[in-house]
């Protein structure tokens, strides 16, 4: 039931995630552009590391519930209807006359083929490529929000030190 249920709740996340990436696409050529053209605030630099830290961190929130809805739409089909179990993800290998059923995680996102000899393989290898890239932009965003508070200091820094003289 509780599975059920946090699988529902991501499938329903995955529609507000799906209109997301066309306007996180719109919003980075947009940011792109206006950094690249003459005429920036004097206080661009910060800027763009709060703005990309803000993208990278939204990123990598909308690439997890798009990914946590793949494997809740593959646990619904894997439990619903007559020829649902193994799943068809599964079935689709040349290891499927072992198959005995399969097994779902959220974190991180996998949705493995269990054999009857107690071994599992991925369903899809999508979901390594989803947690590398969730990663690579949760750590990026980490990284940007140090740098942005690393660069603050520095100017504080600065500002303090010319105060002095």
């Amino acid at each position: 039931m509780e599975d059920s249920l946090l699988g529902t709740f991501f499938v329903l996340l995955c529609i507000p995630a799906v209109f997301a990436v066309p306007v996180w696409l719109i919003a980075f050529a947009f940011k792109l552009v206006s950094t690249a053209l003459p005429g920036r605030r004097p206080d661009w630099r910060s800027d763009l590391l709060r703005w990309s830290a803000w993208m990278t961190g939204s990123g990598a929130v909308i690439l997890y519930v798009l990914g946590a809805g793949a494997v809740a739409l593959a646990v619904h089909e894997s439990s619903s209807g007559a020829d649902s179990t193994p799943s068809h993800d599964c079935r689709d290998d040349y290891r499927a006359d072992h198959l005995v059923g399969q097994t779902a995680s959220w974190l991180p996102l996998r949705f493995d083929c269990v054999l009857d000899d107690g071994g599992t393989y991925p369903s899809s290898p999508a979901y390594a490529w989803i947690n590398t890239l969730v990663a690579v932009l949760g750590l990026a965003s980490i990284a940007l929000v140090v740098a942005k508070g690393y660069a603050a200091e520095r100017r504080a820094r600065a500002s303090a030190g010319e105060g002095e003289r």
